[in-house]
């Protein structure tokens, strides 16, 4: 910032009765003849790209939240990642898109497993867990007994397919703990499905953020299809119940 002869000077040297100004590589030294120190005012203070604040801010919170949603399955995590994704299409980052889909994909893995080995020690204990009873409130009987069935005929690949499914995960996994499934099978067979949970929904992101040039455009759309998406099976259910027979 620099003052041609003549010009205002700001109020802080307003009450200097002379002096003398030197610009050198955009930042301005003002000597000063009277007894006053010398001052330095620059113009080039250094700045945070949004960018680099974003990520910052952005992953840490998204794995929290994800983790937070595996373990509480209240927290939408599906339009958690969309919406991250949307925003990682939009950054000049070539890697923000790898970060979103890591990040997520890990942070739904370690919620999974420690919400079964939670449910696992509520299983051997005599009074059983509040983590044990949540689990059990929300798996139906007929949900329950169809991931029995299913999880009899296809094995650890069912749980791929409880990931996608919207209010499958739950009453798979609680198949799975009145199977006594060991924790590294659901382990070896629930990695496969956070990878592919992740990468599905990253692509709603995506497909979200292509088509509108705003990244908040992009996450209104891709939060309404993920919550359609998710509101689907239920409506579905519904609606077949309803229908005349």
């Amino acid at each position: 910032m620099t003052w041609s002869a003549g010009a205002m000077a700001p109020p802080a040297l307003q009450s200097v009765k002379s002096g003398a100004l030197l610009s050198l590589k955009g930042t301005t030294f003002v000597s000063l003849k009277s007894t006053a120190p010398l001052l330095l005012l620059s113009s080039t203070a250094p700045t945070v790209p949004p960018e680099s604040t974003q990520q910052a801010i952005g992953y840490p919170s998204l794995f929290l939240l994800v983790l937070i949603g595996a373990l509480v399955p209240v927290v939408p995590t599906g339009a958690l990642v969309s919406s991250a994704a949307v925003v990682a299409f939009h950054q000049t980052s070539p890697f923000a898109l790898l970060m979103v889909f890591l990040v997520s994909s890990v942070a739904a893995f370690l919620g999974d497993m420690s919400l079964y080995w939670l449910g696992r020690r509520g299983m051997g204990s005599r009074n059983g867990s509040r983590w044990l009873e949540a689990i059990r409130e929300r798996a139906p009987e007929d949900r329950l007994a169809r991931a029995q069935q299913k999880l009899a005929d296809h094995g650890i690949a069912v749980l791929v397919l409880s990931r996608l499914v919207p209010a499958g995960r739950i009453p798979v996994m609680l198949a799975c703990l009145i199977a006594k499934m060991p924790l590294r099978v659901f382990a070896r067979g629930d990695i496969p499905a956070c990878l592919a949970w992740a990468a599905t929904y990253q692509v709603i992101g995506i497909l979200g953020g292509s088509l509108f040039p705003e990244p908040w455009q992009g996450v209104v759309a891709a939060v309404a299809l993920t919550v359609a998406i998710s509101l689907a099976p239920g409506v579905w259910r519904r609606f077949r119940g309803t229908k005349p027979s």
